[in-house]
């Protein structure tokens, strides 16, 4: 592209219009695959008749590149080391395979690991498809947050598939509630992820559990040397598949960028709202940030809400099922939700912030134009963060001279290669002491912590809702009455709510939020149902005949 700057042009009710003040810069070309014209249907693959039958009950007729080349490998029993871009199929290119054993030989058990809470959700409803009308295969999905009760009575069942995230999955093993020394099927989904995240040591620890003797499909976004030293500790003659490469973009997502600062920041993003129509996620880089900002659109009469790590399972479930079913138009995100989300009618992504990992940008953007379908990324980038820009640029297309626009800015110099400084190191899944705040989280409530800050939120929303709780027995007698008696003590449980967020704060860094909600909440209630003492966050209408989803 010759020019330099261009102007972004948006069609909104039949009309051209200028976006004012903002420069756009233009998003040079990315490479993308070649549309695969073949006549290879799955009916052509060596399935058991109850699995074809499940397939076609899914509308699967035509399998795409990465299960054309991983299926028909794994049915002989091979080892795979596979890449894929996002989107591509990769679940159902070894969700496949892992059925056809499992239906083929009754004795057969398997397990599915992946690094977060919503990517083993999914799989699990894959493989729920999957499974044969007549053929009762007993499932458990063991992931962070969710309840141990029933968890431990999905393995009581004797369940021949496992789906979950390491961590909680090693609890279940400490429990002796879960034995793996009869399951010879292994995946290992998205395995970079959870490297990069710390659960390495994990990993490990599981497989050793397992039968030398077992067939493992381990799949990640790169083949780094942490990967494929991984790959040599875990796999047998591995046969290498690859399709794309991995900073390859879907082929219909149209990017754009936006050069704003802060002040605008806010009031752009509304002008982008509203000259699109369909579903938008919006990724922030922090969970505070993702909660702010949905108050905030939802204050503006915007249907949001957001989806972090904070959440307890049960409300993030809650959140992806509403927007799902198209309850709300605007889902705020961090980049939990970045690998595992997977709705066909998203069609629009925005980086409000920038993602702090080059690669996490492909994975963000990858939530719209899923299989084949057409969709948009814009990128809101400030002058501090045209070094992370520089780095995602150069990742998405090497070699690439960038505009003078995206010279210079606050942090330039700083390595953004990995989402890291220079100075802290490590390496690329090493043992560094630098985890950015939702790397930390993330790793925290796969390994069963469950976050920590729902657990305050809750329990600052118990001694909201109830006067008789623990803290309140602890005041004394005239904190109890209180001096002001027009609100019966209302003030002073108030105030000692305060200062028990102000000890908060310095312990958990959670209790400004709680008493920017507690003294709305004593001004008339959360406004846009945001709250209520179910602890449910919003009501949700729905809105299927609202223009904007179309």
């Amino acid at each position: 592209m010759t020019n330099n700057t261009l102007t972004l042009n948006l069609e909104h009710n039949n009309t051209t219009n200028t976006a004012p003040v903002v420069a756009i810069a233009p998003v040079a070309e990315v490479p993308v695959a070649a549309p695969q014209i073949s006549e290879v249907t799955f009916a052509s693959f060596q399935l058991p008749v109850d699995l074809k039958n499940s397939l076609d009950k899914m509308n699967f007729t035509s399998p795409t590149e990465i299960q054309q080349k991983s299926i028909p490998v794994a049915l002989q029993g091979k080892d795979i080391l596979g890449s894929s871009q996002t989107g591509s199929g990769k679940t159902a290119a070894f969700s496949i395979p892992l059925m056809a054993r499992l239906i083929l030989n009754p004795q057969e058990r398997a397990i599915v690991m992946t690094p977060t809470r919503e990517l083993a959700i999914q799989v699990m409803e894959v493989i729920t498809k999957l499974v044969p009308q007549n053929n009762n295969i007993r499932r458990a999905l063991l992931i962070g947050g969710d309840s141990m009760f029933k968890q431990v009575q999905q393995l009581k069942a004797n369940p021949r598939i496992v789906v979950g995230t390491p961590g909680r999955i090693m609890d279940h093993i400490k429990r002796k509630m879960l034995d793996l020394s009869q399951t010879r099927f292994l995946v290992l989904d998205e395995t970079d992820r959870m490297l990069d995240i710390g659960m390495g040591e994990q990993i490990e620890q599981i497989v050793n559990r397992m039968p030398k003797e077992r067939q493992t499909l381990l799949f990640s976004a790169t083949f780094s040397s942490t990967i494929v030293k991984a790959s040599q500790k875990y796999l047998i003659d591995p046969v290498r598949i690859s399709v794309g490469t991995s900073n390859m973009v879907a082929p219909k997502i149209k990017q754009e960028n936006v050069f704003v600062d802060g002040a605008r920041k806010y009031a752009e993003l509304k002008t982008q709202l509203e000259a699109r129509e369909g579903s938008v996620v919006i990724f922030v880089k922090t969970k505070m940030g993702a909660d702010k900002l949905a108050d905030k659109l939802t204050d503006d009469n915007y249907e949001a809400d957001a989806i972090h790590g904070d959440l307890h399972q049960r409300k993030r479930e809650k959140v992806i099922t509403a927007f799902r079913n198209k309850q709300f138009r605007v889902l705020v995100a961090t980049d939990v939700a970045a690998r595992g989300l997977d709705i066909p009618h998203i069609k629009h992504v925005v980086n409000y912030d920038l993602p702090q990992c080059p690669e996490d940008y492909i994975h963000r953007i990858g939530r719209t134009a899923r299989a084949g379908a057409e969709g948009s990324a814009i990128s809101f980038i400030s002058s501090d963060e045209k070094g992370k820009w520089r780095a995602i640029a150069k990742l998405i297309n090497p070699g690439e001279k960038l505009g003078a626009e995206f010279e210079g800015g606050d942090d330039k110099g700083r390595d953004y290669s990995r989402g890291r400084k220079r100075s802290f190191g490590g390496g690329y899944g090493g043992k560094s002491n630098f985890r950015n705040r939702d790397q930390r989280y993330d790793r925290r409530e796969n390994e069963g912590y469950n976050g920590g800050g729902e657990r305050r939120r809750e329990f600052g929303r118990y001694n909201e809702n109830h006067s008789n709780s623990s803290r309140y027995e602890s005041l004394t007698g005239s904190e109890k009455r209180g001096d002001n008696r027009g609100n019966e003590g209302g003030q002073r449980r108030e105030t000692n709510f305060n200062r028990e967020n102000n000890d908060g704060e310095r312990n958990f860094n959670g209790g400004g939020e709680r008493r920017r909600e507690f003294s709305g909440k004593l001004e008339g209630g959360f406004r846009g149902n945001r709250s209520n003492s179910s602890g449910e966050r919003r009501n949700y209408p729905r809105n299927e005949g609202d223009k904007r989803f179309a």
